[in-house]
């Protein structure tokens, strides 16, 4: 499942970001990438140990955890610290698929993390640069996404997928990974779905109070059985 949650940051903190991202210390994206990912990743990214980097990826789990559609969507069990990088002209990421497990070194001994799902945080509007576009190719196709900054695509880790060359301007994101109770994308999906249909019945002033207490058992029972240990 692929799915577009808008403003996850407010747009005070947008700014904030932007401001203290154009003054940071960008160096080579490749010091976090795998052996074959190198080859193919131009860009430049924040070091994980980057003060500016921990302060603001802590603004961004805050943000993400508080958010109620991307804690249905994603069921989170741990979160990779946040990173950010930036493309400039002629930068780009060919097509990759992300490391099944990292390691989150906040924890001793560092925690491993396996990667169920990936996330990309938009932190420049569209219009200020040409190319830059994320393309993720899955069963239902290919796909190119380019959000609003603020918004989030959240996305499954299996999906092969890139960053298009920037021609014009700079591209600045926040992209982590993290681990959900639920394994498996598909019964995530039905959870999401579940859960939506259950608070727009909750909105609606004649819905059967028994109906709703129903479809909230069924919903916590399937989260009994798929969450995993």
């Amino acid at each position: 499942m692929q799915l577009h949650i808008p403003q996850v940051l407010t747009a005070d903190q947008l700014g904030h970001f932007q401001t203290r991202l154009d003054q940071a210390d960008w160096q080579d994206g490749r010091i976090t990438a795998g052996y074959q990912s190198a080859q193919a990743k131009q860009n430049r990214q924040l070091r994980e140990s980057d003060p500016l980097a921990i302060e603001l990826g802590g603004i961004v789990e805050a943000a993400v955890l508080g958010h109620p559609t991307f804690f249905s969507a994603a069921l989170p069990r741990h979160i990779y610290p946040p990173l950010f990088n930036r493309y400039g002209i002629g930068e780009q990421f060919d097509y990759h698929v992300d490391n099944a497990v990292r390691y989150d070194r906040r924890r001793q001994p560092p925690l491993p993390v396996r990667t169920d799902l990936s996330c990309t945080l938009f932190l420049s509007e569209p219009d200020s640069y040409d190319g830059g576009g994320l393309v993720i190719r899955d069963r239902y196709g290919t796909h190119t996404v380019k959000l609003p900054a603020g918004d989030l695509l959240l996305y499954p880790a299996t999906s092969l997928h890139k960053v298009e060359p920037v021609t014009r301007g700079a591209r600045t994101a926040c992209f982590f990974w993290l681990q959900s109770m639920v394994r498996q994308d598909s019964q995530r999906e039905l959870l999401f779905e579940l859960d939506v249909n259950i608070q727009t019945l909750t909105a609606q002033d004649h819905a059967d109070p028994a109906v709703l207490l129903n479809l909230t058992g069924i919903y916590h029972n399937l989260l009994r059985q798929w969450v995993g240990e």
